[in-house]
């Protein structure tokens, strides 16, 4: 079996989740960790006991060993510059969420992928629950008709982070670039990641900034809840919403509102931190007629004890190793990007805003419409 040697950059928590998940990997040797703090690369290594891997105080001279590929695990802001710089390096890259913070960086690392041939792989552990591939073979059956609206979204009656994920220059965008990509993610990659055309939306930071709930209350400069309305190509719209902190105990279900039928989809868990998609499915109801009459069908979810980070890290690795596609695609993700830079522009200016992609920046969805009775 062939071995293939990966580093790591940043030595924050998420990477503990990579270094553990590529260990379980027989094929997959961590040869390297970089973190720009001195001494904190080879802190990490000491305390995951990565006893032949090498530290260093900068990426830049990770990248210059022979790897195969990279997890990125640094904060929003330098996704693009280190992304790129691995890219050219030649190393194939699985970037945490969120792919960036503004559409152009987004761009640039999806042109930096084509032009080295190496794979941009972008980090939503959720799309390997069975049951988000069961969602997106039933909406892309045709089930449902023509999908014409879509809601999604979720939030956190209390659910604020501090540090680097609220500071602007840093994080870029806060519940947005935190959760809110998880929803979209879902939604979009449902259905086959349209191209969005227009963005209308409104954002606000009043918990963040209040002393009474945040105790960095003072240097929070993102925002804590955000709405938006979608508008696509295909006349399909989405209604976006998201909140790290909020009075009220959900956001509501996600839907699919179709000619034919409508599909409800409900989080997994409970409590205060549930009602984000960042996790598996917890239920899902087709809304449809049948015999002249309203009908509900229960859709039974697929059983599974899969751990969704670690599929994503296998199905990076082995991607590697076999020469394959990269699973979760910089061209998918990058429409979801335009999407957050037109949030972020409509909010800031009050207004709706318009949309615009490269016309060479297209998605195709993971698996293609398929039969499906219900």
């Amino acid at each position: 079996m062939k071995t293939i040697k990966v580093g790591i950059i940043g030595s924050g928590g998420i990477a503990g989740a990579h270094a553990a998940a590529y260990r379980k990997l027989p094929f997959v040797e961590i040869v390297a960790v970089a973190d720009i703090i001195p001494g904190r690369a080879a802190q990490f290594i000491e305390k995951h006991g990565l006893t032949d891997t090498q530290p260093f105080d900068h990426p830049d001279e990770l990248l210059k060993l022979e790897l195969d590929g990279v997890s990125i695990c640094t904060p929003n802001a330098s996704h693009c510059r280190t992304s790129v710089d691995a890219l050219r390096a030649g190393k194939h890259v699985l970037l945490e969420k969120p792919m960036s913070v503004t559409l152009q960086e987004g761009l640039e690392m999806v042109a930096a992928a084509e032009t080295s041939g190496r794979m941009l792989s972008i980090g939503f552990q959720p799309r390997y629950d069975p049951n988000m591939k069961l969602l997106q073979r039933i909406v892309q059956s045709g089930r449902l008709g023509d999908v014409y609206y879509v809601e999604t979204g979720g939030g956190r009656r209390r659910g604020m982070p501090g540090g680097t994920f609220i500071r602007k220059d840093l994080a870029g965008a806060g519940a947005m670039a935190d959760i809110g990509c998880y929803s979209l993610d879902m939604a979009l990659n449902t259905m086959g990641y349209p191209r969005p055309v227009a963005v209308s939306a409104f954002t606000t930071n009043h918990f963040g900034r209040n002393p009474l709930y945040h105790q960095e209350a003072h240097q929070f400069e993102v925002e804590d809840f955000g709405a938006a309305m979608v508008r696509f190509e295909n006349d399909m719209v989405l209604q976006f919403k998201i909140s790290w902190a909020m009075h009220m105990d959900s956001l509501g279900a996600t839907m699919f509102l179709g000619t034919d039928a409508g599909l409800k989809v409900l989080p997994h868990g409970t409590g205060p931190w549930s009602g984000v998609w960042d996790g598996k499915i917890g239920a899902m109801t087709l809304f449809h007629d049948e015999f002249g009459g309203h009908t509900a069908t229960e859709v039974p979810l697929i059983g599974h004890n899969l751990n969704l980070f670690d599929e994503k890290v296998r199905d990076f690795a082995e991607a590697v190793r076999d020469n394959r596609p990269a699973p979760i695609p910089g061209d998918e993700i990058v429409i979801q990007q335009a999407i957050i830079d037109g949030i972020l522009r409509s909010a800031e200016s009050k207004r709706e805003v318009s949309v615009e992609l490269p016309a060479d920046v297209k998605a195709t969805a993971a698996n293609a419409p398929q039969d499906l009775a219900m």
